[in-house]
């Protein structure tokens, strides 16, 4: 049984162009977050879907460096891209992750696979109710459910946005971890706007260099320890949660 991490990645980013080959801590943003799905425990292959333009042909280099698989598919519809880097690389079960969320949690991510492995559901997060801060977000499905959503989905947001369609089968089992609540899931860890960027350089000031990979628990001990860092991006709170 292969276990798949699918990380979709693509350069034209609509608010923050080149977002994941930006300089980051010595690093770009899609190395860290390929780095760290690479070290979620029960992962056998980490694929990076990517569009077949030729825009994306750094994004390859890079995620080859990373040691990543890498499927080239359509820009538009990642859904289908999903499905066919789900079929290349022979995965049962499937992670996804997206490339703008370089602090994701690979210790998480595990806890949610084991999560869907011991209840065997169809479908398993931890974002349906968002108790974790954005950027450590992770979703785990059968290739099965992925299959029945590219032939089935129809809706421009479901191709779009790849899960849609698997989140509101009625007769799909789900589960959700949940994480801590109680405020941490307003800190917004994700790539999106030049000051989500601005966060992540002066987070980067106070945390270990790469190989070091701390977990949320400790990233949150550093936002609290300098709460001016949360607000840097504090007016997009809330914003692409899924």
């Amino acid at each position: 049984m292969t276990v798949a991490v699918i990380v979709q990645a693509r350069m034209t980013s609509t608010r923050l162009p080149g977002k994941i080959l930006m300089e980051l801590g010595g690093e770009t943003p899609l190395f860290y977050v390929l780095k760290r799905c690479a070290m979620i425990p029960g992962v056998d292959v980490v694929c990076c879907a990517i569009p077949d333009t030729p825009e994306s042909d750094p994004i390859e280099t890079e995620a080859k460096r990373c040691g990543a698989e890498v499927y080239r598919g359509s820009e538009s519809d990642v859904l289908d891209r999903y499905y066919q880097a789900a079929k290349m690389v022979n995965a049962d079960t499937i992670i996804r992750i997206t490339s703008d969320c370089p602090l994701v949690d690979p210790w998480v991510c595990g806890e949610t696979l084991e999560l869907f492995q011991r209840e065997g559901v169809d479908f398993a997060s931890n974002n349906l109710v968002s108790t974790f801060p954005h950027g450590i977000e992770c979703e785990v499905f059968t290739f099965e459910g992925l299959e029945n959503a590219a032939l089935n989905a129809t809706e421009p947001e479901q191709r779009e946005h790849v899960t849609p369609w698997l989140r509101k089968r009625p007769e799909f089992k789900r589960a959700v971890l949940k994480g801590p609540g109680g405020g941490v899931e307003k800190h917004r860890w994700t790539l999106d706007y030049p000051e989500d960027f601005e966060l992540f350089q002066k987070l980067f000031e106070y945390i270990e260099p790469w190989p070091a990979v701390p977990g949320w628990k400790e990233i949150y001990d550093v936002v609290r320890r300098h709460p001016e860092l949360a607000e840097i991006n504090a007016e997009f709170s809330g914003h692409g949660r899924a």
